[in-house]
């Protein structure tokens, strides 16, 4: 409750000041007009002006200054950080000129008090001077920014790293960094001084600390902040106007001292609404040195950086397998000559058992898979073609070379599937779970979205931002989990070294993914961080859910019990397994529809198939 009384009162001192800052703009914006007016009269009569005019001039300003007020606040040129102003709030000031214009034309129509020309001058003086008065911080900025003194930056941070990174930029001028204040949540710390900055507030303050002492950025200086401080942060920033930048692991500024190149923009994904999750490592190395290791669907954004990760691990070998040149390329290109490329297709059954009985890998990633639902709504063969026929090829290819660990990377969409998608991976669980061979350690890792892979929401958004907009989305309620690739490919490899053989077939993993974001949420956040007001400057538009799709996802079903593991980010499922029979009898279906393209009868099929298996087991 004191929080919540706190929160509000900080609220309202804010609005008061914002209100106060409002009436001196708008005082001035008065005087501005007078003096454009008062010059365009002594213009237009080469500054001999007759008394008769002074009278009417005198009589007429007052609706001119009222006027100037009413089309200035209509236009928005009020509550704004001017320090902080762009494009959008140069039309606002244009579009405000032509509103005075306009409507004093029409007054003066009416009442014939001044000449034309000067109503126009006058207008156009004060809209210049306006502008200048408004813009006068961002026309010298250039000046400051090359200015020996820097940019001026608030830190927000604790105590120790706070003023270390304060020292540290005044200690190198060339750094580009001016440190003005320093804001930090201890109380005690308020109005002392931080390697001679004053601590100016707490975060919560960070809106007004940057007003007042005339920032140009934001520095969080705190090392592995949790997401409700990032989240902090990155509202205090906004609402000032400000970029917030973010300090690179202390170890490493304290090395290479404070500059530009050291810093990093906030991303999206610090802003999911979950903590980073640290992995230990060292069973990941062990389980992978020296090892022959194999990925398909290398050159897609899981496998990709599944091969980045491996290949830390210093394995004997590692294969990397595609059948888009492009994507193996790119990824060759910037691993260099470690890999092993080989191009081929994992719905190649033949291809599939040379390519292993070539390379005899002993831990698999099987990362290939179709994954967009809409487009796999209306091509169903292509989807069991890739996904089921597929993993049914890479499981039984590294079956015949005795693999001692298989990893299948599956979706939160094979939780109670209701699109061709979720079906297929669905079925790729149970092919695992009923084939997986008793001395080795099959698995497969079940999560959700992450974020910045190809065709994901988050990349799409970037995209229509830059564009002007609109943001679509699908519905209002739409939720989703979120990771980051890296963390997920973190998790995946460490639930690896959790997988044991069994005669009950292979093991399921959930990680966890924290709580779902809300997609509206995510994309409102994302305009704001582009410097943008969601609804105003970017329109979000919805269109409504396509085929397939889920409002939101789950991670399990109610009949699969959990028990937790060595790593409390992943959790072992208890999954009913499909009659082995059945599923095979399913398959070879599937297959046959496959052959003959027809889309109906293999959606049908997977579903039906896919229904079962995640009900009763059936």
């Amino acid at each position: 409750m004191t929080g919540t009384v706190s929160e509000l009162w900080a609220r309202m001192a804010r609005r008061v000041v914002q209100i106060r800052s409002d009436y001196v703009i708008a005082a001035m914006d008065v005087v501005l007009c007078l003096t454009a007016f008062i010059s365009a009269l002594v213009l237009r009569f080469e500054g001999r002006v007759p008394g008769a005019f002074w009278n009417r001039f005198w009589n007429f300003m007052p609706f001119v200054g009222l006027i100037v007020l009413i089309s200035n606040a209509v236009c928005g040129l009020y509550g704004k950080v001017w320090r902080h102003a762009s494009i959008h709030e140069a039309r606002r000031l244009l579009a405000s000129g032509s509103l005075m214009v306009s409507s004093l034309l029409v007054l003066e129509t009416t009442t014939r008090r001044l000449p034309y020309s000067v109503v126009a001058i006058g207008v156009m003086g004060t809209v210049a001077l306006m502008g200048l008065v408004r813009f006068q911080s961002r026309l010298f900025s250039f000046q400051r920014l090359d200015s020996p003194n820097g940019l001026r930056v608030v830190v927000i941070g604790s105590r120790d790293l706070a003023g270390s990174v304060v020292r540290d930029m005044m200690a190198n001028p060339r750094s580009g960094f001016r440190p003005v204040a320093v804001v930090d949540d201890d109380p005690n710390l308020t109005g002392r001084s931080l390697g001679g900055v004053e601590v100016a507030g707490g975060l919560d303050d960070l809106a007004g600390v940057v007003e007042r002492f005339g920032a140009h950025l934001a520095v969080l200086a705190i090392p592995n902040p949790s997401h409700e401080v990032l989240g902090r942060a990155a509202e205090g920033a906004e609402r000032a106007g400000v970029p917030l930048k973010i300090m690179p692991p202390m170890s490493d500024s304290m090395r290479l001292g404070v500059s530009l190149r050291d810093l990093r923009d906030l991303r999206i994904e610090d802003l999911l609404g979950r903590d980073q999750v640290t992995t230990d490592l060292t069973p990941v190395r062990e389980m992978l040195t020296g090892q022959t290791v194999l990925v398909t669907g290398a050159g897609g954004s899981i496998g990709s950086e599944i091969a980045r990760q491996v290949l830390a691990a210093e394995p004997r070998k590692l294969v990397l397998v595609d059948h888009d040149e492009t994507h193996l390329h790119d990824v060759a290109a910037e691993l260099g000559p470690s890999a092993t490329l080989v191009l081929a297709d994992v719905r190649n059954r033949r291809q599939m058992h040379a390519v292993f009985s070539t390379h005899r890998p002993t831990v698999v990633f099987h990362a290939a898979a179709h994954k967009h639902v809409p487009l796999l709504e209306d091509h169903p063969t292509e989807a069991v073609h890739t996904n089921v026929l597929g993993t049914s090829n890479v499981i039984d290819a590294a079956i015949a070379v005795d693999v001692d660990r298989f990893v299948l990377i599956s979706t939160d969409k094979a939780v109670h599937p209701t699109s061709v998608m979720g079906a297929s991976k669905r079925i790729c669980e149970q092919i695992l779970m009923t084939r997986a061979p008793r001395h080795a350690a099959f698995c497969a890792v079940r999560f959700g979205n992450v974020v910045g892979s190809r065709g994901s929401v988050v990349p799409t958004f970037m995209k229509q931002i830059e564009a002007g907009g609109p943001v679509t989305l699908t519905d209002a309620r739409m939720t989703r989990y979120f990771m980051s690739i890296q963390e997920a490919v973190h998790l995946v490899l460490h639930a690896a070294t959790l997988a044991t053989s069994s005669a009950s077939g292979g093991n399921i993993f959930m990680l966890d993914m924290g709580e779902p974001v809300r997609i509206l949420d995510l994309a409102e956040r994302m305009i704001r961080l582009s410097g943008r007001i969601p609804g105003q400057d970017i329109e979000v538009r919805i269109v409504g859910v396509r085929p397939g799709e889920k409002l939101q996802e789950e991670l399990s079903t109610l009949e699969e019990s959990s028990s937790p593991t060595a790593h409390p980010s992943i959790t072992r499922l208890d999954t009913v397994a499909a009659d082995a029979d059945v599923l095979e009898q399913g398959v070879l279906m599937l297959e046959h529809h496959v052959d003959e393209l027809n889309d109906a009868r293999c959606a049908q099929v997977l579903h039906r198939l896919a229904i079962d298996h995640s009900t009763t087991g059936t």
